[in-house]
């Protein structure tokens, strides 16, 4: 009997859980997306996906065959079929395309002909409720798997990220600082004289190392590797450590850190009470943006901790 064939489409443009769509594909949405995989371990999967986010999934042992999302590939796609085709984008243009696909089964999100917008299929409902919903997002108490796992039919069981790259690298430093957020969310960086101030209560009882490899996604997952905690931002660097398994300090403000699962580590959030928060916004009106109240004593603490076990 051949193996279940299926077509994964995620190319980072649109969020999961997030209602804002955009040509810049993310990252670390698409390396989150992976913890799917282990789920259809005996079937052939393709994954269309947008060309800079490649790397990510080049050598995954799940993957039979990775597309770049482009005309060619559009083209292929349309003349193959199917047993399983599961669309995690809301691009309306995207969802078009993925309902013109001959196939058995379609989980995530379709398209509306009659509105010209993006609806779900049957499971996914609830997602995409929470993505036009803001108050209905702030309440939710369940991690982002728990809902990927439920647009496809199934459970999530701590199933965690599986990366493709296999770094090389020795664990040669006690802590990473991942600092760089990127300019997408500039307010989720946590201040960088904060991060100085942590260096100087770290002092010469553990070694340091500042955020590296930034040319590639190979070189990045390969500092990530170095080093045996990561203190870090709300960003991808997060997600490549929890992939591989390392030890964690994850820094929280305007996103929210309920939807996020850290198997080794701890979420820090302001110690100042914000009516604002979170504000799932990318610009911040208040005086003192609500990251200055992480304190780098408050990370250090929690660095102890983690560092003994």
């Amino acid at each position: 009997m051949a193996a279940e064939k299926i077509l994964i489409i995620k190319l980072g443009y649109s969020e999961t859980l997030v209602g804002e769509i955009s040509r810049k594909s993310s990252l670390g949405d698409v390396l989150r997306s992976t913890v799917l995989l282990p789920r259809y371990k005996d079937a052939q999967i393709t994954w269309l996906v947008d060309e800079k986010a490649i790397a990510l999934l080049k050598g995954n042992p799940y993957i039979t065959r990775i597309m770049p999302y482009d005309l060619t590939s559009v083209l292929q796609l349309r003349a193959e079929r199917f047993d399983t085709v599961i669309n995690l984008e809301k691009v309306a243009g995207i969802c078009a395309f993925a309902d013109s696909l001959t196939a058995w089964r379609r989980y995530g999100f379709r398209f509306d002909p009659d509105s010209g917008t993006a609806k779900a299929y049957d499971g996914s409902h609830h997602v995409l409720e929470m993505c036009m919903n803001e108050k209905e997002k702030l309440s939710n108490k369940k991690y982002w798997e728990d809902f990927l796992f439920e647009m496809v039919g199934g459970k999530w069981n701590g199933e965690i990220p599986v990366i493709g790259y296999k770094p090389e690298s020795k664990e040669v430093f006690d802590i990473g600082f991942n600092f760089n957020v990127g300019d997408k969310w500039p307010i989720k960086a946590w201040p960088m004289e904060y991060w100085k101030e942590l260096e100087a209560l770290i002092g010469k009882k553990y070694s340091v190392s500042w955020q590296q490899g930034l040319k590639s996604i190979e070189e990045y997952i390969e500092w990530v590797n170095s080093c045996k905690l990561l203190v870090t931002n709300d960003s991808l660097g997060l997600h490549i450590a929890h992939a591989l398994d390392k030890r964690i300090v994850a820094l929280f403000g305007p996103t929210l850190s309920s939807e996020v699962y850290v198997k080794r580590g701890v979420k820090l959030l302001p110690e100042k009470e914000y009516d604002c928060l979170p504000c799932l916004s990318t610009e911040c009106v208040k005086e003192r943006p609500c990251m200055y109240e992480i304190k780098p004593a408050t990370v250090f603490a929690e660095i102890e901790k983690l560092l003994a076990v």
